[in-house]
């Protein structure tokens, strides 16, 4: 069994999407597939695009690249296969055509998002927060808990790495030449912005996965709120003893929200219900609300536009998008395109047998989201999905928890994590955060110890 098990942790690394052979193609045939020398190449191209993406941190090769050009080669293999062991080609057509589907409306809607939060970052407002924060006179613990708290509150609405991006570049103005504290800071911003976005569909790739998904509702994931709670306080609690009570330097900066930065939030806040509107009410997809969103925003920065001239102040939503994170875009047309090639040779069913099967489903659900500290969690996320195991809404909530709080035990688990070590070069480091992951460990513990008390 643990032989299984190990393995099946190993096909962690090449997960899938929803197109396994075996709704279609009869057992023979999938273990042809499953034996056939290009669906050996295929994995092959897949983890060593993969080491790439690990090491983007030291090589600065953008992980979108490795893995668009492992999408492509992948499908190539599949093709070969399907052709070689004499398939019926219309069933590939339909899985691509599928996957396509899968990630255009992903993709649309992570567009919408990022184009708001790019424009609310144009017209200042995250400027604005760190100004009142830098110029609050409060001690270092405070700060402390403060930085976490916002951090917590804000990545349910934003993604967690521009949270982190902005409560790490108070703490860079706050605190100077002291590494160790920056690390405690920076940690505690890591895991309370993981924490916070695993409550919400729009906090995380993840949660936004599984609610799109249909394994759970838009308000049912708000049953996670305590235990996420748990996951961030106990360990901030814990790291808040080595924190000084001395307060820094106190600073002058004043940095006010420019002309429609209040608006914006507003229409923001209406496009996140519009979104809530199309999924739970029109029963249609969530990205269509979004788009709508996406035209109010852009009726509104014509507006502003044209009042910005004679300012000089202007405000295209357009350049906007051109500043939106491509890479992450791209990066998650590759890891499901890749996904969706290994799932039709076969592998999930292969993965979903020995990882659920010989563990269990909540057993598997932890460990897998404790990998993800190591294995980017999209990933982990879409062959759960893709393997569909029989799971209640209890043990899907319990998934999105790990998921989403998992990889905050290491400073590469995450977006956040990553962020924040190019920000804060030799400051805040992968060895700096590894000191700190026992606490981080006893806060993942306690969460998913709440979620079974309280939703149990």
């Amino acid at each position: 069994m643990y032989m299984k098990v190990f393995l099946s942790l190993l096909l962690c690394f090449i997960p899938g999407l929803a197109f396994a052979a075996s709704d279609t193609l009869g057992e023979d045939t999938i273990s042809s597939l499953l034996h056939h020398p290009a669906s050996y190449a295929a994995i092959g191209i897949f983890v060593i695009s993969y080491v790439f993406v690990l090491v983007e941190e030291k090589t600065s090769f953008r992980k979108s690249k490795p893995v668009m050009i492992a999408a492509a080669l992948i499908w190539a293999m599949v093709s070969y296969a399907v052709h070689d062991v004499g398939m019926d080609t219309e069933d590939l057509h339909h899985a691509v055509s599928e996957t396509i589907a899968e990630y255009g409306s992903l993709m649309l809607f992570l567009l919408v998002a990022m184009t708001y939060i790019s424009a609310l970052q144009e017209r200042q407002v995250f400027d604005a927060l760190r100004s009142k924060m830098v110029q609050s006179g409060w001690n270092y613990k405070k700060l402390f808990w403060a930085t976490g708290c916002m951090a917590f509150l804000l990545s349910p609405i934003a993604d967690n790495m521009t949270t982190a991006l902005v409560m790490g570049a108070i703490v860079m103005s706050l605190i100077k030449d002291d590494a160790k504290l920056i690390t405690i800071f920076m940690v505690n911003i890591v895991n309370s912005a993981n924490a916070g976005g695993a409550f919400s569909p729009f906090g995380d790739i993840t949660t936004l996965m599984v609610w799109q998904a249909g394994k759970i509702e838009f308000f049912d994931f708000f049953v996670l709120v305590v235990p996420s709670i748990v996951c961030f306080v106990v360990p901030a609690a814990i790291m808040t003893l080595a924190i000084p009570s001395t307060a820094p330097e106190r600073l002058v900066m004043d940095i006010p929200i420019k002309a429609g930065g209040k608006r914006i939030i507003a229409l923001g806040i209406l496009t996140i219900a519009g979104a809530i509107t199309f999924e739970q009410v029109l029963d249609l997809p969530s990205f269509l609300g979004m788009m709508l969103g996406l035209g109010l925003l852009l009726s509104y920065g014509y507006f502003l536009q044209r009042k910005a001239i004679r300012r000089e102040d202007g405000f295209d939503v357009f350049g906007l998008m051109d500043d939106t994170e491509w890479d992450t875009l791209l990066f998650f047309f590759g890891v499901i395109f890749c996904i969706s090639g290994l799932g039709y040779l076969g592998y999930l069913e292969l993965m979903s047998d020995n990882l659920y099967g010989a563990l269990g489903v909540n057993t598997a659900n932890i460990i897998i989201g404790a990998a993800s500290a190591l294995i980017d969690n999209i990933p982990l996320m879409f062959a759960v999905l893709s393997m569909n195991p029989e799971m209640s809404e209890f043990e899907w909530e319990l998934l999105t928890l790990a998921l989403g709080t998992g990889g905050s035990l290491l400073s590469i688990g995450s977006a956040a994590g990553v962020a924040l070590m190019g920000t804060a070069k030799g400051q805040y480091t992968f060895m700096g955060h590894l000191k700190w992951v026992p606490v981080l460990v006893l806060g993942y513990a306690a969460a998913i110890a709440t979620h079974y008390l309280v939703n149990g």
